[in-house]
């Protein structure tokens, strides 16, 4: 492990405390007000006074913000929120490419390592269906599909009997239902408030970024260090 100095330990710090309070105010009201991101970002800015090198770390920030645009453009599509791509905008004025151990990473690490953890939900909603298959619910009923489309609606969702933070994800077609599988808008569509009705959930995507930053710091990037090893092994 590579020794780091105790400003990009003061950054770090920064960075996992904005990221904590975004967090749990994303989990409890589904909500983040700019000005956390407004505030650290300035704070991140302000270390740069008591830098022994200042110039590298602004051309390091400089670097960094390359996920600015990315970011913003993920955002206006509705794949995440804003607050997701001014939590990465902040991060970069922060924590520019900070890493804890001697591993290549880009400015778009933690953005791709949230990206390989989306697996987790999706896990989640397949170990949700199955449960409810083994205890003889009938979570089909209704429904008019495929078996290629059911089991699509298993990974992309589950029927839920009191929906919170979801998208619903059926639609009524004359006497029967179908699914439908299109991208929910993060900030523009409506969570379903109907009982018993198939949704995918709402994932707050802030939290995916707090693990893909703190796997950036004591693993690297996800991708290319998967690439790497796969690459040696073959």
């Amino acid at each position: 492990m590579e020794i780091i100095s105790d400003i990009n330990l003061i950054r770090i710090v920064l960075a996992l405390v904005m990221l904590a309070i975004g967090g749990i105010f994303d989990i409890w009201k589904r909500e983040v007000h700019d000005y956390l991101w407004i505030i650290f970002g300035g704070i991140g800015l302000v270390v740069l006074l008591i830098e022994p090198e200042p110039m590298d770390v602004i051309y390091s920030i400089l670097f960094a913000l390359i996920i600015a645009p990315v970011s913003i453009i993920i955002w206006r599509i509705g794949l995440f929120g804003g607050a997701d791509a001014f939590a990465l905008i902040a991060l970069a004025l922060i924590a520019p490419q900070i890493t804890l151990i001697e591993s290549e990473i880009t400015p778009l690490t933690t953005l791709s390592n949230a990206a390989v953890l989306i697996i987790i939900p999706l896990i989640i909603n397949v170990l949700r269906n199955i449960s409810s298959i083994i205890r003889h619910e009938n979570i089909f009923e209704g429904f008019t599909e495929t078996k290629y489309r059911k089991i699509l609606a298993c990974i992309y969702g589950y029927r839920a009997k009191q929906p919170k933070y979801g998208f619903s994800i059926e639609r009524k077609r004359g006497k029967s239902k179908k699914f439908s599988f299109k991208v929910h808008h993060a900030e523009n569509d409506n969570f379903s408030t109907k009982p018993n009705t198939w949704i995918t959930p709402g994932i707050p995507y802030l939290l995916l970024i707090i693990a893909g930053f703190v796997i950036q710091l004591l693993f690297g990037d996800l991708i290319m260090n998967g690439l790497f090893t796969i690459t040696n092994l073959a």
